[in-house]
């Protein structure tokens, strides 16, 4: 049984200390669930789950957000809801739960969503120590650090990845200079000067940095490093959802499919490099679907930094086609909220099929501790 992408919508993404920062996550997301519905007049009474990602489960983020959200939205108390943790692929395990739920038969509607808000709930602050075991067993470091041992081992510059930044802030703005977000964001109420706004546009493309401008910003995780502030992804906010639906369940409510989830793939990888998985789960997912990069039109790569999107065209050998991935920018220029960013990329990924008229498309994110997710979606 197919599962169904009936829609995909975002917030927009705020940056760090921004527009949504005086928001709670379940309140954002509620509102990103109503807009869900509201798009097609379907009463939430006909969900059956929300698995909404979350990786920073703590505070106002914790007591399983998955269903406070849907209570906070004002969804009747039938519609059941969890919170799932596969660190930055979080919300695309969400999609791969709901697709495996669908086409297992077990369940006929559900959402899959993702949170985030970086600012109110600081990135780690759910974690602690690690074991002594699993440091006599593997070398773990910060991402940051693995970001840089991948640029080191692919031999990867600093002008290189720099360059690879500043193309992205300009793809950003161009996107939303043409309107390319607008199918995606749904505009959502804010606070300004004491005054309730609505937010449609993200804040976190730079429309003024330049290469002297990232040239000039000082290595974040190593004295003589190349991984900066600039060429990493942001700390930001924001929520998404992804309505999935079984073709009995389409058909009896009306619901006009615009995609399917057609196979995922996973990958294990060393916890020390840890962030260069997504070839090796993209394999498997195009294994799976009968499908090569000949037949993908539209590439989603997470940037949870520079490295790792230049190591994954290197390996992959897409790197004469460097316009189809991330046409639109990515997590450097867009930000990335931790758990929201496996369904704003589904949304993202979805509209470019859209435009382009193709058919094929694939998204793909890194994980902590050495894993990746992909996900091979079909345009219908």
């Amino acid at each position: 049984m197919d599962a169904l992408i009936v829609d995909a919508v975002r917030s927009p993404i705020g940056k760090r200390n921004g527009s949504l920062s005086g928001i709670r996550g379940d309140e954002l997301a509620g509102q990103v669930l109503n807009a869900l519905v509201a798009r097609h007049d379907l009463d939430p009474a006909e969900i059956e789950d929300v698995q909404m990602g979350c990786v920073t489960q703590v505070g106002e983020q914790g007591w399983n957000i998955g269903r406070m959200a849907p209570l906070v939205a004002g969804w009747p108390e039938t519609v059941c809801g969890t919170t799932v943790d596969r660190q930055c692929g979080s919300s695309m395990q969400c999609n791969f739960n709901a697709a495996a739920a669908i086409a297992s038969g077990q369940l006929d509607l559900v959402v899959s969503a993702g949170v985030e808000m970086m600012s109110r709930v600081p990135m780690g602050s759910n974690g602690g120590d690690v074991s002594d075991v699993l440091l006599e067993r593997w070398q773990i470091d910060p991402q940051g650090i693995a970001a840089e041992v991948i640029a080191d081992e692919w031999g990867f510059s600093r002008e290189q990845l720099d360059a690879f930044s500043l193309e992205s802030h300009r793809r950003a703005v161009a996107a939303i200079d043409e309107g390319r977000f607008e199918n995606e964001i749904v505009p959502v109420q804010v606070s300004a000067a004491g005054a309730a706004v609505l937010l449609g546009v993200d804040e976190t493309p730079r429309r003024e940095t330049s290469a002297e401008a990232l040239a000039a910003l000082k290595p974040a995780f190593l004295p003589d490093g190349k991984v900066t502030a600039g060429n990493s992804s942001q700390i930001c906010d924001g929520a998404a959802a992804v309505l999935v639906a079984s073709e009995r369940a389409a058909s009896r409510l009306g619901l006009g499919p615009r995609a399917r989830f057609v196979s995922f793939g996973l990958a294990g990888v060393d916890p020390h490099r840890m962030l260069h998985g997504n070839p090796e789960a993209c394999a498997r997912a195009l294994e799976r679907a009968g499908l090569t990069w000949d037949d993908v039109a539209v590439i989603e790569v997470n940037e949870a930094f520079a490295s790792v999107v230049l190591q994954f065209v290197a390996d992959t050998g897409l790197a004469d086609r460097m316009g189809d991935v991330n046409p639109n920018g990515g997590g450097i220029s867009l930000g990335h909220p931790l758990g929201a960013t496996g369904a704003r990329v589904t949304a993202t990924l979805l509209n470019e099929l859209e435009r382009r008229d193709e058919r094929y498309g694939v998204a793909t994110m890194c994980i902590g501790f050495g894993q990746a997710i992909a996900a091979v979606v079909e345009r219908l």
